[in-house]
């Protein structure tokens, strides 16, 4: 494991995925953690894209691609490529750590070199994600993360959540690919003002995430303490998940900030495009919150 620290505060990245596996200030966490292999995609990267392809197909100038299906059950490539690549370190300093791997193959036509730096300072933790076409064809993308953010000490159903997103995506219930355009939230899918997740079941993308003050923002609060997961633009969309079996915690939330929604490979929706030799670069982060 690779460890960063700031004065009270600790992080530590998973050398295979390259995911936050913690994030603590003074003892306090922000982030669930766990043992062994991370449990339901915690703390994973999600490149070149986030969420699921349907099928593990879509089209690139006229020629289907075929990515590896991750989820059997529902037959749809998720997360990404990278989650099981052992990341080179470039950087580690006492606070800081980047990493990079590269991404080829396996269904996807057009090499890309992927970063990923971790930073502590006094404000919390900001994630830094680059990507950068190496290959001699343009190609769509989309980045994604998976962190389960706690309120501190406060237990999951006695803490509030409010979203930036203003849309929801509805889904196939059965394969949990898009079935239609989003909408806008209402009832038990609007978190823009906070709610508690007291009975709160969600696996769901919420988009139209817009920005207060330069960043998206969303926020979990509890009697135990707070924190924010904030977000440049680009992360337009969000994924929230609510598991009750985390472990060593049980009810747990997941907060994915997401550049474009599930299965964008097929729809095209919010897809991000590099030239060969272009680069593109994006940032999340972690506010403990008082």
């Amino acid at each position: 494991m690779l460890e960063i620290a700031h004065g009270a505060a600790r992080a530590v990245i998973a050398p295979e995925g390259a995911g936050l596996k913690s994030y603590e200030v003074g003892g306090v966490p922000y982030v669930e953690t766990y043992d062994g292999e991370p449990p339901m995609g915690a703390g994973a990267v999600l490149v070149p894209w986030p969420n699921r392809t349907a099928g593990g197909r879509w089209v690139l100038d006229g020629e289907e691609q075929r990515l590896e299906i991750g989820e059997p059950a529902r037959g749809n490539a998720i997360h990404g490529l990278v989650r099981r690549a052992i990341w080179g370190t470039v950087e580690h300093t006492g606070s800081l750590i980047s990493l990079e791997t590269p991404v080829a193959g396996l269904g996807w036509p057009v090499e890309l070199r992927t970063t990923i730096t971790y930073a502590l300072d006094e404000n919390g933790l900001t994630v830094s994600h680059g990507v950068t076409n190496v290959g001699d064809k343009r190609t769509p993308f989309g980045v994604g993360t998976h962190p389960y953010p706690r309120a501190g000490a406060s237990l999951t159903d006695e803490t509030s959540l409010s979203l930036a997103a203003t849309t929801v995506l509805p889904v196939d219930p059965r394969t949990m690919i898009p079935n239609g355009p989003a909408e806008p939230v209402s009832g038990d899918y609007d978190f823009r003002v906070a709610r508690l997740l007291e009975g709160v079941k969600l696996d769901t993308a919420f988009g139209g995430c817009e920005p207060v003050d330069g960043l998206v923002r969303h926020v979990l609060k509890g009697p135990g303490g707070g924190v924010e997961v904030w977000a440049d633009p680009d992360f337009k969309w969000v994924q929230v998940y609510t598991p009750d079996n985390f472990p060593g915690r049980g009810r747990a939330v997941a907060i994915e900030p997401m550049t474009c929604p599930p299965d964008a490979l097929n729809s095209g929706i919010d897809l991000l495009w590099l030239e060969p030799g272009e680069s593109w670069a994006g940032r999340w982060g972690l506010r403990p919150l008082s």
